[in-house]
C-alpha cells in the first residue's frame, strides 16, 4: 500500500514521477502500432450523456455511417452516448471502429461497437488526445460538455498555430454552436482582437448528417486526402 501523499519523501515523489514515463511511453507506443495502418479516420466528439433516445445521438450514429461509406474510419473516445453513437454507425456498416478509452470515476464504460483490434485504454488524457488528432484527417464536434470543449479547442490550436496541417474541424448544430462563433466573432475578433479576422473560418457549422460528410469529403478531394502517418 503506498504512502499517502504527505508522508512521502520528495526523493520517493521524484522518483514515482520518473517511473511513470515508462507507463506514459507504452501507452503512445500501444497507440502509434494499432493506429498507423488503418488509413484515414475522422474524429467524433460529443457527450457521453446523450441517450439512444435523442436525435443528437441518431444523427452523429448517421454521420458515422455515411463517412464509413465514403472510405474513412471512424475514432471516438470509446464510451457511451455521442461515442457510442459514432461507433455503431461504423460498426453497422462494417467500417473501421476505433475506441480510445479511458477510465473515468463516472459515465464512462466501453461501448460494445469499438472493433476488438482497435479499441485502446489510455490512463493519461493528453497521450490520449495525441491518438485523436494525429490520426484524424478531420474532426466532427457534436453537442457536449466540457470534455467535448476541451477536444474541440485542442484540435482548434493546433490548426490555428500550424503545429496540425489544416483539416476540417465541423460544429454539428447551429443552434448549439452559433452563439459561440458569433462569440468569437464580436468579442474575441472585434473587441478585444485576440484572434485573426480568418480564424472562425477554420470552423464548419452544419445542420445535417450529409452537410457535415459533405463538407470533409469536398475538402479532400481538393486536398488530395493522403493517411497522415
Amino acid at each position: 500500500m503506498s504512502k499517502p501523499l504527505k508522508h512521502r519523501t520528495w526523493a520517493e515523489i521524484m522518483s514515482k514521477d520518473s517511473w511513470s514515463i515508462f507507463k506514459i511511453m507504452s501507452e503512445f507506443v500501444e497507440g502509434f502500432e494499432s493506429l498507423q495502418r488503418i488509413g484515414p479516420c475522422v474524429s467524433i466528439y460529443g457527450s457521453a450523456r446523450t441517450g439512444p433516445e435523442t436525435q443528437v445521438y441518431k444523427d452523429a450514429q448517421q454521420i458515422a455511417s455515411l463517412l464509413s461509406k465514403a472510405g474513412y474510419g471512424v475514432i471516438t473516445g470509446g464510451g457511451p452516448g455521442v461515442m457510442e453513437a459514432g461507433n455503431r454507425g461504423a460498426h453497422e456498416v462494417g467500417g473501421p471502429s476505433v475506441g480510445l478509452n479511458i477510465q473515468l470515476p463516472f459515465e464512462q464504460h466501453d461501448n460494445p461497437y469499438i472493433d476488438r483490434d482497435k479499441s485502446i485504454d489510455f490512463d493519461y488524457f493528453f497521450v490520449r488526445k495525441v491518438m485523436f488528432v494525429k490520426y484524424s484527417q478531420a474532426f466532427v464536434v457534436m453537442p457536449g460538455g466540457f470534455g467535448t470543449l476541451d477536444e474541440l479547442f485542442e484540435a482548434l490550436t493546433l490548426v490555428q498555430t500550424g503545429k496540425l496541417n489544416h483539416r476540417p474541424i465541423v460544429l454539428y448544430g447551429s443552434h448549439f454552436w452559433g452563439g459561440l462563433i458569433e462569440w468569437f466573432r464580436e468579442i474575441l475578433l472585434k473587441e478585444f482582437k485576440t484572434i485573426s479576422s480568418k480564424d472562425p473560418d477554420l470552423l464548419f457549422i452544419v445542420d445535417t448528417p450529409e452537410e457535415a460528410v459533405k463538407v470533409i469529403t469536398d475538402y479532400h478531394t481538393k486536398a488530395k486526402l493522403k493517411p497522415n502517418f
